[in-house]
């Protein structure tokens, strides 16, 4: 899939400058620590268990949840990010893969954060990413998607710094995305909206797995 290399190849492009971008960003996010505080009270009502954080980048969301106490590792498929998130986060475990192919146990967790990372997945493509969040996860096991708010796709030729990138972002309705969620077995339980400036929205899905 041509889309999955470009979003590697971009993203080891731009790995060090993105990093070096948001390494301190959550500090002045309180409506983000918030929500990311909000799903870890819905872990721990869950049981607690193993969490992991699905598009990672350079591990500062993963590091944030384990520093609030959930059992939380990084998955990337960009191998440049990995080794960012290794060399910042020591001691936290960070894996190379894909959101489509998880190479994780079924039902063996019992959170999966997606933070921004589904916004590089062509709609034909997210059902499929959904079915292995809903495939690894525990019964009554908690799901955050969380997403550029809109309704259009654009492509990204360059950032963090002006270097190249080919990646397109999709903006998409709550709606839009809560129905894919129900559709791969979750039900979905809350949803909010983010507009951090006039210009700028995040929309925030959260969701559990049926218990059995």
């Amino acid at each position: 899939m041509d889309w999955l290399e470009d979003t590697r190849r971009s993203y080891d492009t731009v790995a060090v400058s993105y990093a070096d971008m948001l390494r301190d960003a959550l500090a002045g996010e309180p409506f983000q620590r918030g929500i990311l505080g909000l799903f870890a009270e819905l872990v721990r009502a869950a049981g607690n268990g193993p969490v992991a954080d699905v598009g990672c980048g350079p591990g500062r969301i993963t590091s944030f949840l384990r520093g609030i106490g959930l059992d939380a590792y990084g998955i990337d498929l960009s191998p440049g990010m990995i080794d960012v998130a290794r060399s910042d986060h020591p001691g936290v475990c960070f894996e190379v893969g894909s959101m489509t192919s998880l190479d994780v146990a079924d039902a063996s967790l019992t959170g999966l954060l997606a933070w921004f990372s589904l916004i590089h997945v062509p709609d034909d493509e997210v059902p499929a990413a959904l079915a292995e969040f809903h495939r690894v996860l525990r019964p009554g096991g908690v799901v955050l998607l969380g997403f550029h708010l809109g309704e259009d796709s654009r492509l990204k030729t360059e950032g963090y710094g002006g270097h190249p990138m080919n990646v397109y972002v999709h903006r998409r309705r709550p709606e839009r995305v809560a129905g894919w969620l129900e559709a791969a077995g979750f039900t979905v339980e809350g949803e909010l909206v983010h507009r951090p400036a006039p210009d700028v929205a995040g929309a925030f899905l959260f969701a559990k797995t049926p218990n059995r």
